[in-house]
């Protein structure tokens, strides 16, 4: 509507327009901006003008002008006509030729180069562009050359109301406390329009509500939102929208507009107290329960929200106070009841708790509404449990000597149970605690005792965990820690701290001390140690050294002469007798070991062998001892090459090829053939001398050692073959060491040339007594033999 409106006024005015800018320009502005070109010869007075003032006065230009104006958004049928350019040099006969250059020129503005009229030939924006810079000139139109100089002229478009207000950054978003007073700020919004503000009132806006009252109100001129009604309650209704319109025309009528929207959001403030959802809570709770276990959550409601409805929880009356505590759940805000301490069915069976909730952050404003806090009552029945077995003590701390007795008792230790039902407690000891068994404890009363001797100097503590266990149920089981201090008894001889080696002085003098000597005793006495010192009752009258105590608790041993030598004796023994103090008295003999040496004028000792003395000749220690060791080495070279000797020197068992025993072999097991000689030891068949030693079984390692038999008595190479085997037969059954069994290698290969067949038993028959061994005697002598010791065999079984 205001677009079409102002179509119709451009039109309708046109031609009043066109004679404004053209006519009366001419006549009344000229003279005053010099925004149109007044023609020289125009002006009567200037004619008129006298010499003297012609010469008095600077020569003027042939046209004067500064600006023209052209309104924007003009869109008629034909182009608008700007402006006319004229000089008074043009007589009228269209010699001059008009020229236009700069912004816009030939394409937005075009002029008549005859008659100097500027034509607008597009519709001007102001908001694009508010002004254009032009240049004119008036030249000869045959010959292009000027006739004035240049001159510059501003084309300025004038504004009209056609631009809307914006709200750039809308929409809005704002907020407010909750409970403000009338005209508390909210915000501020802000609205543009690209109109000129200088020029009429297209940019002059004026600002409203559209929506959002009776809550809200703005200013008209700053757009500064407020408050309208006091004491809006979040809790009512938390969000606002609140639509503002912004009017250009100073907000008359025919002005254009835009909107936005506001959002409006009241914040929280404490301003509603912490309410218990019930008054009373009831709860239950097993008297074993652990310390710190929850055991029920009560929860104070507040309509607030985050920092205002947080709230803190105490227990402010009640008889258990002491027992249980309350906290805050920070997630929750919930009220969360704990156990403190240990409850005792059997002691109290109930407690009556009143609890209190109050707001952590209290808003001044509003404490005369009323107390932020709300109390509640809580009930908590304690339920019986089956408790383990409670020791009179946490922990036991025992003490015994360490000459005690066996089964001597050490203390004893004592537990119950807590419940109604009382049933019987046994004690045991943890034995992964006293893996030595060292002690033993009475299962019915508890009494602990002792079943290994003790040794303070050993292991002065020891802990131990007893276990209480009641008999009517097993899983309720008590331990106690109990630490045994073993005390001490004199039972230990004081002797030397270490091994002394006194170290004399040839050249000493008298009463010189040779070495301080100290003691230690394994035992602790408790007003420490005291030791005397003293020579064995033979050597009290030492002439060669004496002893002296000191006070620290030492002994010095001091020479009685000078003149001692290593040629007439090197080293002394000095015996000394060390006692304690303790009840009954313990003491040791411990020996001092005093070497003479040689030493320097100043006491250093520098030598303390006898090399010097014992060897005139020259010869060193390290000279002799090379010497030792080649002895040693050519012995033992003699007694391996004797004994090399021996091994080869002995004389071959069987010396006639004939003897027929050479192949006799004992086969307990499946051989190689007759050609596998090697498989057994036929040494003590071979050579009747030699029965005397044993021979072990090379199939089987004997476990126990073997006390060789008595041997039988030597016999003649011309011995009963057949007697001797079986006789060698019964010992090897009869043997200890042999095992009950056969043992049966089995060979895959039974030898070369053999007209025999396998003469393993397991192909045989059944019976022994079925064999028939006759048909040995075809294979040869050697066979032949063989078959014969058989038969007889078989017979002397059959006897």
């Amino acid at each position: 509507m205001p677009e079409r409106l102002t179509e119709m006024l451009m039109d309708t005015w046109t031609p009043l327009i066109i004679l404004w800018i053209t006519v009366l320009p001419s006549i009344f502005m000229a003279p005053m901006n010099q925004s149109q070109v007044l023609p020289s010869g125009s002006s009567t007075g200037l004619k008129r003008l006298t010499e003297e003032q012609r010469v008095l006065n600077r020569s003027k230009r042939g046209w004067v002008w500064n600006q023209m104006f052209v309104l924007e958004e003009f869109s008629g049928p034909e182009p608008i006509l700007v402006g006319r350019l004229h000089t008074d040099l043009d007589p009228g006969s269209s010699k001059i030729k008009y020229i236009l250059s700069g912004d816009g020129a030939g394409t937005i503005f075009v002029i008549n180069d005859k008659t100097g009229d500027i034509h607008a030939m597009k519709r001007l924006d102001r908001e694009e562009k508010a002004e254009y810079t032009l240049t004119a000139q008036a030249v000869d139109r045959d010959t292009n050359k000027p006739l004035e100089p240049p001159s510059e002229f501003i084309i300025k478009v004038q504004d009209i109301n056609d631009n809307a207000p914006e709200f750039v950054d809308g929409p809005y978003h704002a907020t407010v406390p909750e409970m403000s007073v009338v005209g508390t700020f909210v915000t501020k919004v802000t609205a543009t329009d690209a109109d000129d503000p200088v020029y009429g009132n297209s940019a002059k806006l004026v600002y409203s509500i559209l929506e959002g009252q009776p809550y809200f109100s703005i200013e008209p001129h700053t757009a500064i939102i407020k408050t309208a009604l006091p004491n809006m309650d979040r809790e009512a209704k938390e969000e606002y929208f609140v639509v503002i319109q912004a009017k250009d025309m100073g907000g008359h009528m025919g002005g254009l507009s835009g909107t936005t929207t506001v959002t409006i959001t009241l914040t929280d403030v404490n301003d509603n107290p912490p309410k218990f959802a019930q008054s009373m809570y009831h709860f239950s709770v097993m008297e074993d329960v652990a310390l710190g276990e929850p055991i029920g959550r009560v929860k104070a409601n507040d309509l607030d929200i985050g920092e205002n409805a947080k709230s803190s929880y105490d227990i402010i009356e009640g008889d258990g106070m002491d027992i249980f505590e309350i906290t805050t759940d920070a997630q929750t805000q919930d009220g969360i009841i704990r156990v403190r301490k240990p409850l005792d069915f059997e002691t109290k069976k109930s407690y009556t708790l009143k609890v209190e909730a109050a707001n952590i952050h209290i808003d001044p404003r509003f404490i005369s509404g009323g107390p932020f806090k709300d109390t509640a009552t809580v009930k908590i029945v304690v339920e019986d449990a089956d408790e383990p077995p409670v020791f009179s003590s946490p922990t036991y701390l025992l003490e015994v000597h360490e000459n005690a007795a066996i089964n001597s008792v050490i203390g004893q230790v004592t537990a119950h149970d807590p419940d109604v039902s009382s049933s019987p407690i046994r004690f045991s000891i943890d034995r992964h605690t006293d893996l030595e068994r060292q002690f033993n404890i009475n299962a019915e009363d508890g009494k602990i005792t002792l079943a290994t001797p003790l040794d303070r100097e050993t292991n002065m503590w020891h802990n131990i965990t007893i276990v209480a266990t009641e008999t009517r149920n097993h899983s309720q089981v008590s331990r106690v820690p109990v630490a045994i201090k073993v005390l001490d008894v004199n039972d230990n001889a004081p002797e030397f701290a270490s091994e002394h080696e006194a170290f004399l002085c040839e050249n000493g003098k008298p009463g010189q001390v040779i070495q301080i000597v100290s003691a230690v005793d394994k035992d602790d006495p408790k007003n420490g140690h005291y030791f005397l010192y003293s020579l064995l009752p033979e050597m009290v009258n030492n002439p060669n050294f004496t002893i002296k105590k000191n006070e620290d608790n030492t002994l010095s041993i001091l020479a009685k002469h000078s003149g001692f030598s290593r040629q007439k004796q090197e080293v002394y023994l000095l015996p000394i007798i060390i006692s304690d103090s303790g009840n009954p008295p313990m003491s040791s003999t411990s020996t001092l070991t005093i070497r003479v040496c040689g030493c320097s004028s100043d006491g250093i000792v520098q030598s303390c062998n006898v090399e010097a003395y014992v060897l005139p000749i020259g010869l060193s220690m390290g000279a002799l001892i090379a010497i030792l060791a080649c002895i040693i080495l050519l012995l033992v070279i003699v007694v391996l090459f004797v004994t090399l000797r021996r091994h080869k020197n002995e004389p071959l068992i069987i010396k006639d090829d004939e003897d027929v025993r050479e192949n006799i072999i004992r086969y307990d097991d499946e051989g190689g053939g007759e050609e596998d000689t090697e498989a057994f030891d036929i040494a003590t068949l071979q050579n009747p001398d030699g029965i005397n030693g044993f021979l072990p079984r090379k199939d089987i390692k004997p476990d126990l050692q073997f006390m060789p038999r008595q041997g039988l008595a030597p016999v003649p190479n011309g011995v009963d073959v057949d007697e001797f085997i079986n006789v060698r037969l019964h010992e090897a059954d009869n043997d200890p060491t042999a095992p009950p069994y056969d043992s049966i290698q089995i060979y895959g290969y039974e030898g070369r040339g053999s007209a025999a067949g396998s003469l393993s038993s397991l192909e045989s028959s059944a019976s022994d007594s079925d064999q028939n061994f006759d048909y040995l005697s075809e294979w040869g002598p050697r066979f032949k033999r063989l078959g014969e010791l058989y038969s007889v065999g078989e017979s002397d079984k059959e006897t």
